[in-house]
């Protein structure tokens, strides 16, 4: 998602400040061109070596240092760059650029960019608190800058409270956030539903599906980084929603019913993956009825079919999508469910091969609408979500 972008990481005086060569790693592993610009408290943290080394640039401090090709450097950067991060960003720095003030290469180089500047705030809980820092991250945002909330433990002056810089893996998803994609699904807001659900039969035992959640937690994915407002209902699943999703837990078929149909009237887009979706998913009791060897009998209730629902409320202009995975008669059974459950999109999911269905990271679909039916190339989770959002987001 990164290549042929160019990222600035400004690095300030910060003990913080030795997560970014992690950070610094992760970008050039994705093909980004990576630069970094240091202040001089900075390194006193960490040696510019470090950086120079992952990322094969020079890494600039001062200001009017001639040891590079002749070009103003600073003005160079600020226009070659897609997004500056400056991480660790102490309380001084801070309060430089919300005050304009350009006295080193990294105020320099922010001032002069036209690009989305991000802010992640690491110091002392005291320090971050203080009214005076407040206001200027205030000031900052109102101009453009995006703030980074740094996270709540430890922090290395002994004290426990906010004020530390998130992880390297959370800032890489801030970075991907704001360049990764074109924001061609803004103002849209796209509900899907994702994972197995849980059917309890007594407190102890569960009856669910194999289903792992990869799918629909790879199209929410895609649908924020192209700048969808995404709401994820979501079974149990052991994955960790993308960055400003905002993910709602269910547990059983009945749970996922009424918490997508709750949310249904205000989607632009609904996209069905979890397994319960596509059919009349079933609850369970126990019921205390002797058989052969004593084995407990189970009656099955049945609660509604959730994508039939949604089909026959579907509001005018509204997309619906489902999912459809089948062991035989993949296309045919899947054309019938497009008509039947009046929905624009199925997505005929083969389970044919080892590199598709449950679990696995790549998967293979066919796109079937009312006039068309394409067959999408074997690829990862997250390019088939954005080949199926290419195709349905009208």
């Amino acid at each position: 998602m990164l290549t042929g972008k160019t990222i600035v990481l400004g690095v300030t005086g910060s003990i913080a400040a030795y997560k970014i060569a992690n950070l610094a790693s992760m970008l050039v592993k994705q093909h980004a061109d990576v630069h970094v610009i240091m202040t001089k408290n900075a390194c006193n943290f960490i040696n510019p070596i470090t950086f120079e080394t992952l990322t094969r640039h020079k890494c600039l401090v001062d200001t009017f240092d001639r040891n590079f090709e002749f070009k103003v450097e600073h003005v160079s950067l600020a226009q070659a760059a897609d997004v500056f991060l400056i991480a660790p960003a102490s309380a001084n720095v801070i309060g430089k650029l919300a005050g304009g003030i350009c006295d080193d290469m990294l105020t320099t180089t922010v001032c002069a960019t036209r690009k989305p500047v991000l802010i992640s705030p690491a110091m002392n809980t005291g320090m971050y608190e203080n009214p005076i820092v407040q206001d200027n991250l205030k000031k900052l945002a109102h101009f453009g800058y995006t703030i980074i909330e740094p996270a709540t433990g430890r922090l290395a002056c002994g004290d426990n409270g906010v004020g530390k810089m998130p992880e390297p893996e959370e800032l890489y998803n801030n970075i991907l956030l704001a360049i990764a994609k074109e924001k061609d699904l803004k103002g849209k807001r796209v509900l899907i539903s994702a994972g197995p659900t849980q059917e309890a039969i007594d407190p102890v035992r569960y009856i669910t599906n194999h289903s792992s959640g990869k799918m629909g937690y790879a199209i929410a994915k895609i649908a924020k980084l192209r700048g969808a407002e995404v709401t994820l209902v979501s079974g149990p699943v052991s994955i960790k929603p993308f960055l400003g999703i905002d993910v709602v837990d269910v547990k059983s078929a009945e749970d996922m019913f009424r918490a997508v149909t709750q949310r249904s009237k205000d989607a632009d887009i609904i996209i069905m993956c979890s397994a319960v979706a596509d059919y009349t998913p079933a609850t369970y009791s126990e019921q205390k009825v002797k058989k052969h060897d004593g084995d407990m009998a189970i009656a099955l209730s049945r609660t509604q079919d959730i994508l039939k629902y949604l089909g026959e409320h579907k509001a005018e202009g509204q997309v619906l999508v489902g999912f459809s995975m089948e062991t035989e008669n993949l296309i045919a059974n899947s054309q019938a469910k497009l008509e039947k459950k009046n929905v624009d999109f199925i997505c005929a999911n083969s389970i044919a091969t080892d590199k598709t269905g449950f679990g696995v990271d790549t998967n293979k679909v066919t796109l079937i609408s009312h006039d068309e039916t394409i067959e999408l190339p074997l690829c990862s989770k997250e390019e088939t979500a954005d080949l199926i959002l290419d195709r349905i987001k009208g």
